[in-house]
């Protein structure tokens, strides 16, 4: 059974950083297609990054210019660096590993606040 484990939520205040980590237990890690999502109360899950097999990112437009993606093959990790953290960055993250399935972590919460 795949296991997504996620760390590296917590409450920061706004123009902070945090930076989240998820390891995935697939075999060849390299051919899924890897990223977050996130979900804040109210609304639907969003993606906000992923990277592909190739490592070419795709971000959503909210997050351009202040989070990055990126992927370690050999340990089977996914990383978001997320600066210039905003008040509306709070949420739920949560890592996505896909390729012919779809896995999810259990989330980790991000709180953006004074």
């Amino acid at each position: 059974q795949v296991q997504l484990v996620e760390s590296g939520g917590g409450l920061v205040q706004p123009g902070g950083s945090l930076r989240l980590s998820c390891t995935a237990s697939v075999s060849i890690f390299r051919l899924y297609v890897v990223g977050w999502y996130r979900q804040a109360p109210g609304k639907q899950r969003e993606l906000v990054a992923d990277i592909n097999t190739g490592g070419s990112p795709t971000y959503a437009d909210s997050v351009k210019g202040r989070f990055t993606v990126s992927r370690d093959n050999a340990k089977n990790t996914v990383y978001l660096q997320m600066d210039s953290l905003e008040p509306e960055d709070t949420a739920v993250y949560y890592c996505n590993v896909r390729r012919f399935n779809t896995y999810w972590g259990q989330g980790t919460q991000v709180t953006v606040s004074p």
